[in-house]
């Protein structure tokens, strides 16, 4: 059956501004890089070039002053570039194309092919989430912009010859003057909507500022893979957060004052405890060993499928406030509604379900309902579809049949897209992942943590406030660990979490969390992070990779172990 665009409509920028569908992370560095240049509006770019392997390569060998010795290889040139410096779109067929550079320079936008450097919605996604949090969103932007453009005056492109960059900056700057126009693209106005949970955004503009602590010290490469797990990691949570929430607001039909940007109970810099009261913490049981077959992948089966199983509540939940948002509009433009300064926020939305306009409600809906049957039906009554006439004998609110009848027909392709964008965001069977699956039909998820993605949290785990750069690097037992993991992410390795699909653990459930402990710690070992000098557990220790005293004012050393 079709359904008219104005009833499809699914997306809506006030809960997410992800299209749901495959997302590569090198792609949404590239786009939020041009939103970073440009107060968060995209660019539009006029160039002399197309972005072609052979125009870098050129590049590279009409400028030996720049890049000396490098026109005597210029076959090794041209696949170094490929394998390394260039993001791929159908690599290794006719179709190949590049979708722009690596982003390892803030320009690195200016050189992307739009239509193959698609972020769909997570660049804007990111940076809003940023620009909202509530204490150190605009730092963690600003922070962003001094990494990503080291040495260039943004206000007059002028770049300070004094900088020390990398080869791979120095062949992207040089390409820029073939760049004629790069502003900000102000067609359209910014769509600028507060996250759902405020706590969220808070915590991503933390760990972002955390982790830029190391960003003269790591190689420029390998922090710009930590971002990109980084920000996967908090968009990812962030959506498990907003499934379990979305539908709790609809069904009480209002927004929890708790959620409120003053009330938020989180506070990013309180290690012990950072949620506060939060009730709609998110809990993840991870599998550290990532062996199908065993009892602790069973365990992390469940915690993946308690959160993708909320998929379809959610959808419901989107369309719901979508319809509502659509029907607000429509009061607006009869004059009887006031649209506020900032727009309809989630909670404004859900008052429209209140009693009081009730008659204005079941009005707009009837005529939209008239219309959906009307399609279904063709040219008799008689061929509506059983699934669409098992909906309207149940004797719903005509606003309930539309939203009922919508979401049986369009949720099973919603859901397919939102579990391809999960997956994508969660790393599934990479690096950095949150996720696995076998590569088996019919195998089912689970949640695991991989050795990079641990990586990155450790780097920000063993930060504490003080010292010149702002935050000094310290000690910390394994129970320390395992606690900044639970109560800052929800991460649980060595016990059942207290909800999301589990109870008290049973022997056999503790024997495994008792194997998934000894294995993170030969995880840490792996990650060049642990040190046991003795069987005492007072000696086993988290020790920082970079060691950056409270003191430090000049460099920091990197520990033996690393």
């Amino acid at each position: 059956m079709a359904l008219s665009k104005k009833d499809k409509d699914f997306r809506l920028t006030k809960t997410s501004y992800l299209e749901f569908k495959q997302i590569e992370m090198d792609r949404v560095l590239t786009t939020l890089l041009a939103r970073i240049r440009h107060s968060g509006l995209p660019s539009r770019i006029r160039r002399t070039v197309d972005v072609t392997l052979k125009d870098f390569t050129n590049e590279f060998l009409e400028h030996p002053e720049l890049f000396g010795g490098f026109d005597k290889y210029p076959k090794v040139l041209e696949q170094w570039l490929e394998t390394h410096l260039m993001d791929i779109v159908n690599r290794g067929k006719p179709t190949q194309a590049i979708a722009a550079p690596r982003p390892l320079h803030g320009f690195t936008y200016r050189f992307r092919n739009a239509k193959k450097c698609r972020d769909y919605g997570a660049a804007q996604h990111i940076y809003e989430t940023l620009y909202h949090a509530r204490n150190n969103g605009q730092n963690a932007i600003d922070q962003l912009k001094r990494f990503f453009f080291p040495g260039q005056d943004l206000n007059t492109d002028k770049f300070d010859a004094n900088t020390q960059i990398d080869v791979e900056t120095q062949a992207l700057l040089a390409l820029c003057n073939q760049v004629t126009q790069d502003i900000a693209d102000n067609t359209k106005e910014r769509d600028s909507q507060k996250p759902v949970c405020v706590g969220s955004a808070d915590l991503m503009a933390d760990d972002v500022i955390r982790l830029l602590v190391y960003q003269n010290f790591i190689p420029r490469s390998v922090m710009v893979e930590y971002l990109k797990i980084l920000l996967s990691f908090h968009m990812a949570l962030y959506h498990l957060r907003l499934f379990k929430l979305l539908p709790l607001l609809v069904k009480r039909r209002s927004a929890d004052p708790t959620c409120a940007t003053g009330s938020c109970p989180m506070q990013p810099r309180n290690l012990t405890a950072p949620h506060g009261g939060c009730p709609y913490r998110v809990y993840l049981l991870a599998d550290v060993a990532n062996v199908p077959g065993s009892h602790m992948a069973t365990l992390a089966e469940r915690s993946a499928e308690v959160h993708f199983g909320r998929i379809t509540g959610f959808v419901k939940a989107n369309y719901t406030i979508k319809k509502l948002d659509e029907f607000a509009e429509h009061l607006v433009k009869k004059g009887k509604l006031i649209r506020p300064d900032n727009g309809f926020a989630i909670g404004d939305l859900l008052q429209l379900l209140e009693p009081t306009h009730k008659n204005e409600r079941e009005a707009f809906f009837s005529s939209r309902l008239a219309g959906v049957l009307e399609t279904s039906s063709g040219a008799s009554k008689e061929d509506i579809a059983p699934e669409i006439e098992a909906v309207v004998d149940m004797g719903l609110s005509d606003f309930e049949t539309y939203i009922e009848i919508i979401v049986g027909l369009q949720a099973a392709g919603h859901r397919r897209n939102i579990v391809t964008a999960l997956d994508s965001l969660m790393m599934k069977n990479d690096q950095g992942a949150l996720l696995a699956q076998p590569r088996v039909r019919n195998s089912k998820r689970r949640v695991v943590l991989d050795g990079r993605l641990l990586e990155v949290l450790l780097q920000i785990a063993v930060l504490r406030p003080g010292g010149r750069r702002g935050f000094h690097t310290t000690e910390m037992r394994i129970e320390e660990v395992l606690l900044f993991l639970r109560e800052r992410y929800g991460i649980y390795v060595d016990r059942l979490p207290p909800n999301d699909g589990f109870g008290e653990a049973s022997i056999t459930d503790r024997e495994a969390l008792r194997e998934n402990l000894a294995l993170f710690k030969t995880r840490l070992r792996e990650v060049g992070f642990y040190r046991d000098l003795s069987d005492a557990y007072v000696t086993q220790t988290v020790t920082p990779r970079y060691s950056i005293a409270e003191c430090d004012t000049s460099s920091v050393v990197e520990e033996d172990g690393a």
